[in-house]
């Protein structure tokens, strides 16, 4: 409606007052076949105005796609993000010693666990450590969702960025409830905080091209 009522406007715009009285002036004085023969300019302009118009709500609407869709590529695991434990060296909650983290444990309380990305579920399972568990595969990347209190997929289902595969819980080896997540690249133990870095990079990249659309 409201490239509707723009070109309405123009229109209206383009056909009123002394530029309508002028064009009946002209015609007393023009021949039969030279008035087939002419072109209003203002016709012209006004059917190029609107392809300008169309055009770009167009494209400003497919932009507007394509940024809901990016931001909707990816996810955060909780819909609430609070750290308990960073990946790395720190104090072992049961020995007490120093010893390296390899994941990023977070907050949780009976909450939903979600895909970061669109991917496969390449295993899930139950041991003495990580309890419940849920593994993802994103590309190059492999995500373990640990401690859950119960899985909501099943091997080889295809998920995408956003869906539920678990809810969070205390199973396996663990002080109490939260969500353990690691993260491999290429078979290697990287810091689940780059992927979280990632989403958030990519989703406020998103809302600040739709601003400005």
């Amino acid at each position: 409606m409201e490239i509707r009522n723009i070109l309405m406007m123009v229109l209206l715009s383009l056909m009123s007052g002394t530029t309508i009285k002028a064009q009946f002036n002209t015609v007393g004085r023009l021949h039969n076949h030279q008035i087939h023969k002419t072109k209003n300019p203002q016709e012209i302009n006004t059917s190029s105005l609107a392809d300008n118009l169309i055009l770009k709500d167009s494209l400003k609407h497919d932009s507007m796609k394509e940024q809901i869709a990016r931001y909707m590529s990816v996810s955060y695991p909780l819909s609430k993000i609070k750290i308990n434990s960073p990946y790395g060296y720190r104090k072992n909650p049961f020995s007490g010693k120093r010893k390296f983290h390899n994941g990023l444990d977070l907050h949780a309380r009976n909450a939903k666990v979600l895909a970061m990305m669109a991917g496969e579920v390449v295993k899930v399972g139950h041991d003495r450590v990580s309890g419940k568990y849920v593994i993802l595969k994103h590309g190059d990347f492999i995500v373990s969702y640990c401690h859950l209190s119960r899985i909501l997929a099943y091997q080889g289902q295809s998920v995408k960025a956003g869906e539920i595969v678990g809810i969070t819980g205390s199973t396996g080896r663990s002080t109490g409830e939260h969500l353990h997540i690691t993260c491999k690249f290429n078979g290697n133990s990287i810091d689940p905080m780059l992927i979280l870095k990632h989403i958030e990079a990519t989703r406020q990249s998103c809302v600040t091209a739709l601003t400005v659309l």
